[in-house]
């Protein structure tokens, strides 16, 4: 069956708004050996340290997307200055030391997320391994990011915003969709997500398991539901979404479960993400599919955890590559040097 021939299939069962299930020949569960083999093809147990901080030390970082285009590195990240979050890029020739450029999303005026715009940059290669560059829709480069009016830390109404722009590596204010894309006050919107929607990780289904050609996590909590899951969304457009399913795919029922990145290793689907407070601190987990609905939860040691003065307080949000044979494990750091950038390795760096 060709891909025409697949999206005609996929169109058919999804009329209507009733989605296809994932091909049965796919199994729901991945075996315990199989998580195991993928823990060892992951694992990051040498901690290099802090990799980047704001250059106005008062204000924190957060939530890295790292990606390769022409030739050199670059890295999204959110900021936070007391006032709300905007979003910047950095760049980088090695993934070790990292220029600040300037904002993507800046602050604005008398709009639905006016002070609230914490960008993660969609479409990244999921293939383990490859060259990290970055997919495009319509002749342009998307972002979904967490967007809100209400100045504080994650205060007031937080939904999903989109954005767009023709430009990867400028340190320039992309154009955004005028409305949430995504809101907690939504009549689709599930127990688990009625509150509060936090990051989004967009990525391209190639083979339509989901029915949709792009699929979206995030992690939310709801008005009952005071912990955070990681529930999912499907778009044909990148602008109108369909929440897929009426529970989480990721939750523990209590503490929180968010900020995924998913890759594909083999024929398996990793997605990176963190856990906090149904243990100590803040921990970097991941899970594994092989459809993008279905996820099996690792019951493993952390693949990051605190262990150092600068990652003493959490040791979380991850964004994970394998480059040129080592494994680039980037994630948000806090402890004595404030909320940093902090890298750990595969091999030893130092």
């Amino acid at each position: 069956m060709n891909r025409f021939q697949q999206f005609l299939l996929v169109t058919l069962c999804c009329w209507g708004g009733f989605c296809c299930k994932p091909s049965p020949q796919l199994p729901v569960e991945v075996a315990v050996e199989r998580m195991q083999e993928v823990y060892e093809r992951i694992k990051t147990p040498y901690k290099y340290g802090v990799v980047f901080q704001h250059s106005d030390t008062s204000k924190l970082v957060d939530s890295p997307t790292i990606f390769r285009h022409e030739g050199h590195w670059y890295m999204t990240y959110i900021v936070f200055d007391g006032k709300g979050y905007e979003t910047w890029l950095a760049k980088s020739s090695n993934l070790l030391d990292w220029q600040e450029l300037g904002r993507l999303l800046s602050f604005t005026q008398d709009s639905w997320d006016a002070n609230q715009k914490a960008g993660y940059l969609a479409l990244v290669d999921t293939d383990w391994g490859a060259g990290n560059e970055v997919g495009t829709h319509a002749g342009k480069y998307w972002m979904s990011y967490l967007g809100g009016a209400t100045e504080g830390y994650e205060a007031g109404t937080l939904g999903v915003g989109m954005a767009n722009s023709e430009h990867l590596n400028m340190a320039e204010e992309w154009e955004r969709i005028a409305a949430p894309v995504l809101l907690p006050g939504d009549s689709s919107a599930r127990w688990f997500e009625t509150d509060k929607i936090y990051k989004s990780h967009i990525i391209r289904d190639e083979d339509l398991l989901t029915g949709y050609p792009f699929v979206m996590y995030y992690n939310a909590k709801g008005d009952t539901a005071t912990y955070e899951s990681i529930g999912m969304a499907g778009s044909e457009d990148m602008v109108n979404w369909t929440r897929i399913g009426e529970e989480p795919v990721i939750t523990r029922g209590e503490g929180i479960c968010g900020d995924a990145q998913v890759v594909k290793i083999d024929d398996v689907y990793v997605m990176f993400y963190f856990g906090a407070f149904w243990k100590p601190g803040a921990f970097e987990r991941f899970a594994c599919s092989y459809d993008l609905v279905h996820w099996t939860d690792w019951e493993g040691e952390d693949l990051v955890a605190p262990s150092e003065p600068y990652d003493s307080q959490y040791a979380h949000k991850p964004w994970v590559i394998r480059w040129e044979g080592v494994t680039y494990h980037f994630y948000n750091a806090v402890g004595d040097q404030g909320r940093v950038i902090a890298l750990a390795t595969s091999v030893p760096l130092n």
